[in-house]
């Protein structure tokens, strides 16, 4: 009886240690700043996958205004603009670190001959696109070996593109057929085709949006299929389906507001889920995270509700690798906020703050 009773005890044990929950790692975050407060450039800290807790800040670079970030795939190397409009006598910069020990060192910096750059991204094989958001330019750059910044970056100009509107270039980021820019003033997003290292505009050259719209952010889908773009001045995210050689037509417009709220909100950042079943996008004014779902089949969306960011002012957010988690810059409220995300339904539940000097962009 007693072997009996040990056996059982022994496999009841077995199976609860079988079903542990599984121990995920820790992960870097690292936070851009604006630096006219008391944040003094590029921050980090480490977050906790298992417990969604943020711990351990660290001040890596002091660096002006660095707003945005981008970090290679290797993860060796991470950029950051520098949102200014006296870097040089042509406007704001760009900055390159190697991450080597969990340390940023400095490389260099480059101007990006126009005013306020405002978002950086990378080919994935050696060029970097910088969107000059009041210089109305792109820059795009070609990387040196050790992913240093080349000199004479190309530079795209939007300001001779409309006699009327003031070009805003907003972002900038390469696909597989060349480089896609929002122009938050023109109303347009600008395509270009890379021929002989350079790019020159697509076929079709710009996809247009209703006046006033704002396009400022955009996602693909996993297949390349769906384009998703939310509208900074009217508040909507526009759907547009890639039906042939890159060439796209819109098929959807959502608005990102409750029926019910009256005030001024300005939209910002927009990201699929890891799976690709919802779309996120950030309410400035409402501040809230707005929630969609996907249709599996004709890439369209279906409200499935907002959550307020605990905060004001949602200029960036991120999910965190393991896709659990959606972590919310508030940039008014100078804190960051974090919640558990439902992968079933796309819901928000939150967790927990940090209270961090004007937060503006996060990248893990």
């Amino acid at each position: 009886m007693k072997k009996l009773i040990l056996a059982g005890f022994t496999a009841i044990l077995a199976f609860a240690c079988s079903e542990k929950p599984e121990n995920k790692p820790m992960y870097t975050l690292f936070v851009g700043t604006y630096t006219d407060g008391d944040s003094e450039g590029i921050y980090t800290f480490t977050f906790d996958a298992n417990t969604g807790e943020l711990s351990n800040q660290k001040l890596m670079a002091k660096i002006t205004n660095p707003s945005y970030l981008a970090l290679s795939n290797d993860k060796k190397n991470l950029y950051a603009v520098q949102e200014t409009a006296d870097f040089d006598s042509l406007g704001g910069g760009v900055t390159a670190f190697a991450l080597k020990d969990g340390l940023l060192e400095l490389q260099n910096s480059m101007g990006t001959q126009g005013a306020h750059p405002c978002h950086v991204s990378l080919s994935g094989d050696g060029k970097l696109a910088v969107s000059n958001y009041t210089g109305g330019n792109v820059a795009v750059f070609s990387l040196n070996a050790d992913g240093s910044l080349g000199k004479d970056p190309q530079i795209i100009d939007h300001k001779i593109l409309d006699s009327v509107k003031t070009s805003h270039a907003h972002m900038a980021q390469f696909d597989a057929y060349g480089l896609m820019v929002t122009d938050l003033g023109l109303d347009a997003i600008k395509r270009y085709d890379q021929k002989d290292g350079t790019f020159v505009p697509a076929e079709q050259a710009s996809l247009p949006f209703v006046d006033g719209a704002g396009p400022r952010h955009f996602t693909h889908g996993e297949d390349g299929k769906m384009l998703y773009v939310i509208n900074e001045l009217n508040s909507t995210i526009s759907v547009f389906e890639n039906v042939e050689n890159g060439n796209y037509q819109e098929v959807q417009v959502v608005s990102t507001l409750d029926a019910n709220f009256d005030g001024e909100s300005f939209c910002a950042e927009i990201h699929l889920s890891p799976d690709g079943n919802f779309l996120y996008g950030s309410n400035r004014g409402e501040n809230t995270i707005v929630i969609y779902s996907v249709d599996d089949t004709s890439g369209k969306l279906e409200l499935v509700g907002r959550e307020s960011v605990h905060g004001d002012w949602p200029r960036n957010f991120s999910m965190d690798p393991t896709g659990e988690f959606l972590l919310v810059a508030n940039q008014k409220s100078s804190n960051i906020t974090v919640f558990k995300r439902d992968a079933e339904n796309g819901t928000l539940t939150f967790l927990n703050e940090v209270k961090h000097s004007i937060p503006v962009c996060l990248l893990f």
